[in-house]
């Protein structure tokens, strides 16, 4: 089992105070320096290990432990709760992976589960799949913690918060409180937020769970999930259907993203900001409707956010007039990726009607800031917007 206590010499930081989250970030999940070794070890591939004797000790087989998922999983578990004892993190080879290890390690048949109905494309895939294993799932939107009326019998609740793509946000503490009144555990989907922008495990969540492709690895190169939680027990259950799922990490994969890991705070604090400064800009066109962002005052999700949330993520909503529209507008983009997904250095952005399965207009925009320099970016959106008018 890993073990998730800082082995860096970091514990504190100036004046005997905690660490800043940029010094954890570029400590996190290090060994204790060894003469003329690197400070972060290589890739270790191996699909086993030299094992004389009794099976003792943390490395036997490779679908079981691997260096190099330690040394990751002590990093993210450094960010998902600092400071604190008894925290376990398990990574996997997907967000998708992550998410269905927790499902289907904790529901059984007759359990009931209650997702939101406005979450990321695949939990209708998930819906599906629980429903043949006779699992009752109930949804409702995460907006309005609308979540809160379908808890009664419930066995598991899955936030996710902020929404994607509709970045609504709703209240982790509220819920988990009324989820665990009523017997049920509680999961929080963090990949829009990452560690550094909400602790969901401080708000009452036993899981945290999180597509480490998107803005924890943010080079668009990685793919990679992660579950965190506290007890032991439940994630005894996680790790064994691990096991038996043989959803395993790759050493070069995992090594990757502990690599980037160190760069995490410079690129969510100016993507965050640049975020913040795109969203007061298109506050500003008359042609773009439903902006969200929970960075900004008058988003409706902003009380919530601000009492939960450190930063507000790197990810901008709004909808365009129709769907040429916005499919002219992302054609007119320079420094803008047409591409899925989020939180990467370079900017991206989509029309997420193109895929079907979320509940959004046709001229919906789902736009990930990137780490380009702000003035440039909010020209060439401004530009690729007057463009695209005709």
């Amino acid at each position: 089992m890993n073990d998730s206590r800082m082995t860096s010499g970091y514990e504190t930081g100036a004046g005997g105070t905690s660490p800043g989250e940029g010094t954890r970030a570029v400590r996190a999940g290090l060994p204790d320096p060894v003469k003329h070794e690197p400070t972060l070890p290589g890739p270790v591939f191996a699909a086993h290990f030299h094992l004389p004797g009794d099976p003792t000790g943390p490395y036997t087989y490779g679908r079981d432990e691997n260096p190099t998922w330690t040394l990751l999983e002590r990093a993210i578990g450094e960010l998902e709760a600092p400071g604190q004892d008894g925290v376990e993190t398990l990574v996997f080879p997907s967000g998708m992976a992550a998410i269905s290890s927790v499902l289907f390690s904790q529901l059984r048949t007759g359990d009931v589960a209650v997702l939101p109905n406005d979450g990321y494309q695949a939990l209708p895939l998930v819906r599906a799949q629980l429903e043949t294993y006779g699992i009752e799932v109930r949804t409702a939107p995460t907006g309005g913690d609308a979540q809160l009326d379908l808890l009664d019998g419930a066995r598991l609740l899955w936030i996710e918060t902020p929404s994607n793509p509709g970045l609504d946000v709703c209240d982790v503490r509220r819920l988990a409180e009324a989820a665990h009144a009523r017997g049920a555990l509680v999961a929080v989907d963090n990949t829009l937020a990452t560690p550094l922008g909400q602790r969901p495990l401080e708000l009452g969540a036993d899981f945290t769970v999180a597509s480490g492709t998107k803005q924890l690895t943010g080079h668009g190169d990685v793919l990679l999930g992660y579950v965190a939680g506290r007890d032991a027990e439940a994630m005894a259950a996680v790790r064994r259907w691990r096991k038996i799922a043989g959803a395993i990490t790759g050493p070069m994969e995992a090594w990757l993203a502990h690599r980037s890991i160190a760069t995490l705070q410079l690129r969510v604090d100016r993507q965050n900001a640049t975020a913040l400064t795109l969203a007061q800009a298109l506050r500003e066109r008359p042609e773009v409707t439903g902006l969200r962002y929970p960075g900004l005052p008058d988003d409706p999700s902003h009380k919530i956010a601000l009492q939960q949330m450190r930063r507000y993520g790197c990810v901008v909503s709004f909808t365009l007039p129709s769907q040429a529209r916005a499919d002219r507008f992302l054609d007119a983009l320079r420094l803008v990726d047409d591409a899925t997904s989020f939180g990467g250095v370079r900017s991206t952005a989509e029309r997420r009607g193109r895929w079907g399965g979320d509940a959004v207009p046709e001229g919906f925009v789902r736009f990930s800031v990137g780490a380009e320099d702000p003035a440039d970016l909010v020209a060439d959106v401004l530009r690729a917007l007057d463009e695209s008018a005709g």
